[in-house]
């Protein structure tokens, strides 16, 4: 784009230039009220990850809807976001870096003082004393930050393995008067995105029993378990009705890529809509094909080719990979056109994640893609916040 982001703002929808990362408001609102809606009725928690919009405008407005807060990954995104507001963060990852957990432990220390709170997840005992020495070297003389123990509930990837290690590592956290025992982190981020309904339910049951067991073992030592978080958009149901989990961290369901509307939706989920678009130009056509501009460079391919966007229609053409800054458009069927050069098109991108660290901002439309205009640019404030 070449002008400033705010030479954007009251500007209708045809006049935005292209590849743009765009915001349909309206669907955004609505996948919020009903993601609220579903946790309130359910009486759970939620806090959105918002590693998938790396915002801290966007974290707020899921506060204000009634989310307790945010999740992030990276040390660097939970600065970012809390420099730009965001006072209720967790860490849904381990740290080891001294370096990092000397910001962990500055970060926790601010929050606190400004009335917000800092959590993180920790699987080994070197985890715990690196960060109690990082909160020593800070002068935290009491509980600073609520430490969550991480279990492998099945996706094989962080996290302990087994009850009696959860016991250990939750023993050791107990123990430091620095931190606050705050529960276990369970998070399958495999079963997310398994396709069929069926195979998620019988994921979920089977973490569900895993994560039973630790909360037994830890019961059975004298320690309560306060809290159960994770979950995503792909099981909150089934992570809902478990009784297992607390606390939901779903954050795909405000904008809904096209990986997730692909796979089986289960029942009691909510119908979550498209939110997030890149608007694309074709700039070239042959007999047998499109060119748009829209390429790797504006949207992620981890989870697949974006998907044209036909306003609820069938869409007549299909997305092929073209490189870094094209896309390839083809027709779906025999017989149908090709779109015009100089037509303007939206794609749901694949994965919502790395498409939004593509981008510095993103336009927030209201009134529709067709017909709409500009209300506000979106800062994607932990671009690039990757340590």
């Amino acid at each position: 784009m070449t002008q400033a982001p705010l030479d954007w703002v009251g500007r209708p929808v045809d006049s935005i230039d292209t590849p743009a990362l765009v915001v349909d408001l309206d669907a955004m609102d609505r996948n919020i009220t009903r993601m609220a809606r579903f946790a309130q009725t359910r009486h759970i928690q939620w806090r959105p990850h918002a590693k998938m919009h790396k915002s801290a405008e966007l974290a707020q407005l899921l506060v204000q809807a009634g989310a307790v807060g945010c999740c992030v990954q990276k040390t660097s995104e939970a600065v970012a976001l809390a420099e730009a507001g965001a006072l209720d963060i967790f860490i849904t990852n381990e740290v080891i870096s001294a370096q990092k957990l000397a910001r962990v432990a500055s970060l926790a220390l601010r929050l606190k003082r400004l009335g917000g709170r800092l959590a993180i997840a920790v699987d080994s005992a070197l985890g715990v004393q690196r960060l109690a020495l990082a909160l020593g070297a800070v002068g935290a003389a009491h509980a600073t930050i609520d430490v969550f123990v991480e279990i492998d509930c099945g996706h094989g990837r962080c996290g302990v393995s087994s009850p009696a290690a959860a016991v250990e590592l939750a023993q050791l956290v107990t123990a430091q008067h620095t931190m606050r025992w705050a529960g276990l982190q369970a998070y399958h981020g495999q079963a997310q995105h398994l396709h069929s309904v069926t195979e998620r339910q019988a994921t979920v049951q089977a973490a569900a029993r895993h994560v039973l067991d630790v909360v037994h073992a830890l019961d059975e030592v004298g320690i309560a378990v306060p809290l159960v978080t994770g979950g995503g958009t792909g099981t909150m149901g089934y992570d809902a009705a478990s009784g297992i989990w607390g606390e939901l961290q779903a954050g795909s369901f405000l904008f809904m890529d096209a990986h997730y509307a692909s796979l089986e939706r289960e029942g009691v989920q909510p119908g979550f809509e498209h939110a997030l678009f890149v608007r694309t130009q074709v700039m070239s056509r042959s007999a047998e094909h499109a060119v748009c501009d829209a390429g790797h460079k504006s949207h992620a391919v981890d989870s697949g080719m974006p998907t044209v966007y036909a306003h609820g229609l069938h869409p007549p053409w299909e997305y092929a990979s073209g490189g870094d800054e094209h896309g390839i458009l083809r027709v779906r069927e025999p017989g149908a056109k090709l779109p015009e050069l100089g037509e303007c098109l939206w794609l749901v991108p694949g994965h919502c994640d790395p498409t939004i660290n593509l981008h510095n901002q993103m336009l927030g439309v209201r009134g529709g893609l067709l017909a709409g205009s500009v209300e506000r640019v979106i800062r994607v404030d932990a671009r690039g916040a990757l340590t």
